[in-house]
């Protein structure tokens, strides 16, 4: 990974302002003179990047080390032989620092005036900043000099400050140079911070110790608790400790910082061309890290903190995220696009399936039709906090049954980049969090989508909400967090299903065929029904809820009704296989099973003697998906209706209405064939449970003798208007009586 190209990096290209900290380890060799090679080769960069149009601030230590070594020598040459002998004194500090600023700076006036660059000297204090209006005249001065193509070099005035102690940042106060360079990449408003160190950047053990790797994308959560530090820097007072907490600080503020070695001299360019040199510091780092950095438990506490912060919020703002993240789509179409045609066309080189490439693509209009239906959902009831049922349990003992999120879902899809976006959206609206694993075919895809759609939830809430899982090796470590994570909705083949299924005790949702059938009976309206089909067919073939079976009355055969079908799908394109009974009478070949979703413009016909044999078909090889009855005989249809066991059963419609926006549900996460919770197209409903709530007044059990139960049911007392004087309306969206 070091060295190539790292899309965590690519906020360099916005990188105007930036400030560089040179340590004193860089600065100075290690008998404590100035390290002209590094320095020579750190000006020539700089000059490179000022003539390019970047504003470079420098902040440079080594002035201590450099002064403490002239004063040595000096002391030396001074002395008598007597003096010698007698014992020595370490030299002041502040008397080392006014000699060795006098020195770094004329050696950086050289430097610079040889490259034709002009270099200014800014000396501060911890001090200084508590007034604001220094404050204001150090921005009016950086400004002007950096109009004018010069250099600012920033140094603490150790000969003069009075600071005795170290100083925690959050006042602005600081305590080194790499504090102050933090504090004046926030003061400046500097895109990027550079802490030019003697390492490669921050390692996960001793940088000395060959099994140590270097930490490419620092992560607050997972590195903070795991990295041991080791002794400050041998001549400064900092060291990698006090980088990684200036780091910290400044990254969290908002400016980025990378920590890397400032004895290569190409790294501050290799760094704004965005390559994966030294550590990054991000405040949105951990949507970019893999979740192999990041940790899978680490990520899934963070989703559920996040959905609490989410649940907590009004009605009101929960929606305006929603059409927030709508405006945000629409507003990113050309960008979204461009990366789904990259998927798209990756995929046919690959040569994958024409039913995969199908679902990949992001058609002309789908994203003005995704945020349109974000908006619907915006704009439906708030599910969370209905109160479903209310008892009376005692005289002013009340009990509400009350609708409330899951908590944190993993969803697993395979192909369909429009379905994180569906996902998305209904979490929100339930106020769940999501841990989203989208099929490698559309990464691009569902990383721009993750981009836009994260960048659009509030800081107060957090981007951690959604987190977009990358690779498919981490699954088997989410699947374990059945502490964590509440349910898998798994999206994609029956294999994937199958092995979702077999891997967790996290309970999981979803479907693992799509075997839809469309039976026609012989009372049927043969024009209606040769609609019905072929739209269920030819609509859209690679959707679960498209037929694959179409199951015809044996009387049909007789009036030419069977024939009149057959044709039309034809027509239509749609490669034709039979059952036993329509292989012969069609002459079809002959499909291998009955129990097989096509996924494509391809279906079964099989002949049936009545309604009956047609329900014991679709019992027997269907998938308790989607299926249909197209008769005119309402008792025949009935009967189909009552008996045929599966999650959508429908007459005279297409299949293909089974979906979660046609049914008025906003969105769906997918469509469940379990029986135990949510069943069907799984909209917002399917997403919540339920909490029971109990509003007293001082009782006590007392063996079943401290009440007069009642349990009467009052819920229609509420929807009549009526609200006992012991309840009152929640004022903050919370769950209450309205």
């Amino acid at each position: 990974m070091n060295g190539g190209l790292d899309r965590s990096r690519a906020f360099v290209k916005d990188v105007k302002r930036l400030v560089v900290k040179v340590g004193t380890a860089v600065a100075t060799r290690s008998d404590g003179r100035l390290a002209l090679g590094r320095l020579g080769a750190l000006c020539e960069q700089i000059k490179e990047l000022n003539s390019e149009g970047y504003e470079v601030i420098l902040v440079s230590s080594g002035a201590v080390g450099i002064g403490r070594q002239r004063l040595r020598y000096r002391k030396l040459v001074n002395s008598s032989f007597a003096d010698l002998q007698k014992p020595q004194v370490e030299i002041d500090g502040k008397a080392c620092a006014a000699v060795g600023q006098n020195s770094l700076m004329a050696l950086y006036d050289t430097l610079f005036g040889q490259l034709d660059v002009t270099s200014a000297q800014l000396l501060v204090t911890d001090n200084d900043f508590r007034d604001k209006e220094f404050r204001k005249q150090l921005n009016d001065t950086v400004k002007s000099l950096l109009s004018l193509r010069v250099i600012p070099i920033f140094n603490e005035n150790d000969a003069v400050s009075t600071r005795r102690a170290p100083y925690e940042d959050s006042s602005g106060i600081f305590w080194d140079n790499d504090s102050l360079s933090a504090l004046l990449a926030l003061e400046l408003k500097a895109d990027l911070l550079i802490l030019l160190s003697d390492v490669e950047g921050l390692y996960s053990g001793p940088p000395s110790d060959p099994r140590s790797k270097l930490i490419h994308t620092y992560i607050k959560e997972k590195h903070q608790g795991e990295i041991t530090f080791g002794d400050k820097s041998r001549v400064g007072r900092g060291g990698m400790t006090a980088k990684v907490k200036a780091a910290v600080n400044a990254a969290y503020a908002g400016v980025p910082v990378v920590i890397t070695s400032g004895y290569a001299p190409e790294n501050i360019i290799k760094v704004l061309q965005g390559e994966c040199v030294g550590t990054l510091f991000h405040q949105h780092a951990h949507l970019w890290a893999p979740v192999t950095d990041y940790g899978a438990r680490v990520m899934a506490v963070a989703a559920r903190e996040s959905s609490r912060r989410l649940q907590a919020l009004t009605s009101q703002d929960r929606r305006k995220i929603l059409l927030d993240i709508a405006d945000a789509l629409e507003a990113n179409e050309k960008l979204i696009n461009i990366e789904n045609e990259a998927d798209v066309t990756a995929a046919q080189l690959a040569g994958l399936e024409k039913s995969l490439i199908s679902r990949l693509a992001l058609k002309p209009g789908k994203i003005k039709s995704l945020a349109n239906s974000i908006r619907v959902l915006a704009n439906m009831e708030d599910p969370i906090g209905h109160v479903l049922k209310r008892t009376e349990l005692a005289d002013g003992l009340l009990l509400e049954k009350t609708s409330s999120p899951l908590g944190v879902l993993l969803i697993i899809f395979e192909s369909r980049p429009d379905a994180l976006v569906q996902i998305s959206s209904l979490a929100i609206r339930s106020g769940n969090a999501l841990l989203l694993k989208g099929g490698k075919e559309a990464k691009r895809s569902n990383e721009i989508l993750h981009k836009v759609i994260t960048s659009a939830i509030p800081e107060s809430v957090g981007g951690r909400l959604i987190g977009l899982v990358t690779s498919r090796e981490e699954i088997p470590d989410l699947l374990k967090l059945d502490d964590v994570i509440d349910l898998v909705i798994p999206r994609g083949s029956n294999k994937l299903v199958s092995q979702i299924k077999a891997s967790t005790k996290i309970p999981v949702l979803g479907h693992a065929d799509g075997i839809c059938h469309v039976y026609v009976d012989k009372s049927a309206n043969m024009e209606m029904a040769k609609h019905i089909v072929l739209d269920a067919k030819v609509d859209y073939p690679a959707a679960c809820n498209s037929m694959e079976t179409l199951l015809v009355h044996k009387d049909l055969v007789q009036t030419g009704g069977l024939n009149e079908l057959t044709v039309d799908l034809r027509t239509a394109g749609v490669n034709l296989y039979g059952g036993p009974r329509a292989s012969k009478e069609l002459n079809l070949p002959e499909a291998h099973s009955f129990h097989h979703e096509y996924n494509s413009m391809t279906c079964t016909i099989e002949i049936v003697d009545d309604v009956y044999a047609a329900i014991d078909h679709i019992h027997q090889h269907g998938s308790a998906h989607t299926d249909c009855i197209i008769a005119e005989d309402h008792e025949v249809a009935e009967v189909f209706l009552r008996q045929v066991d599966s999650a959508a059963v429908f007459h005279n419609a297409s299949t293909r209405f089974c979906d979660g926006a046609r049914f008025g549900l906003g969105a769906e996460v997918g469509i469940s064939t379990s029986r135990i919770h949510a069943r069907g197209p799984v909209g917002v409903e399917g997403l919540l449970t339920t909490r029971w709530i109990l509003r007293g007044s001082g009782q006590v059990v007392d063996g079943d003798n401290g009440v007069m139960y009642t349990h009467k049911d009052v819920t229609h007392i509420q929807a009549n208007g009526f609200i006992p004087p012991s309840l009152h309306k929640e004022e903050n969206g919370g769950i209450g009586i309205h």
